[in-house]
């Protein structure tokens, strides 16, 4: 089946799963994702399907054959910048979804103007310095903003480890805190999806409105 679903079909699809009422909060949602790698694309791919209807996807790198091993690309988009890839993924699971790109690199400098709209921010970077820029930034200049950040995902170990927690008022942290890439013990797609589905999971109950753990 080829043909395009309009967007009462999927809408209808969506309140009959998560009820109108609640589908209705969703599709206004609004989510800037910093990062759109193992983590980042992951949570994307969650939001998209449950149809949060504005992302605000950025990333400043392209898809590398490394990144094959647990984020959501395919040989195909190697080459490509990954704000373009992740959204023509994201437009064949709901082609209505509301999706702006800025493919650029986060900053001190950029970093207001790069989230000023968005409500909702999720970290979702790689490098630990990259995560301590942004969620200084987002602390300092927007502390009314909802933050969920990540950290501690690596390798292949017990997947009760990682939680969510509550840090402050509106900030969020995922994963087990400690465990760090290293020889033998990577970036792996199963445990990087797990806190991904954490950060999306915590997100989605902001949304909502559900904010304590």
């Amino acid at each position: 089946m080829n043909e395009k679903l309009t967007k009462e079909e999927i809408m209808a699809a969506l309140n009959e799963r998560h009820s109108p009422e609640k589908q209705a909060l969703l599709s206004e949602g609004r989510v800037a994702i910093a990062g759109l790698g193992g983590l980042g694309s992951n949570v994307a791919y969650a939001l998209a399907r449950i149809g949060v209807g504005h992302l605000h996807l950025i990333d400043f790198d392209v898809v590398d054959i490394t990144n094959l091993n647990r984020q959501q690309y395919f040989m195909e988009h190697l080459g490509m910048y990954k704000t373009d890839a992740l959204k023509s993924l994201l437009l064949k699971i709901n082609p209505y979804l509301d999706i702006q790109t800025d493919c650029v690199k986060v900053t001190e400098e950029n970093i207001v103007d790069l989230l000023g709209d968005d409500p909702i921010i999720c970290e979702a970077f790689d490098r630990p310095e990259a995560k301590a820029m942004l969620v200084n930034g987002v602390l300092e200049h927007f502390p009314e903003k909802k933050l969920v950040s990540a950290t501690g995902m690596a390798g292949y170990g017990s997947s009760n480890t990682i939680r969510t927690k509550r840090l402050m008022k509106n900030f969020y942290l995922c994963g087990d805190g400690v465990t760090e890439p290293e020889y033998g013990n990577g970036l792996m797609a199963p445990r990087v999806a797990i806190c991904a589905a954490h950060e999306a999971n915590m997100i989605t109950r902001l949304i909502l409105g559900e904010e304590e753990i």
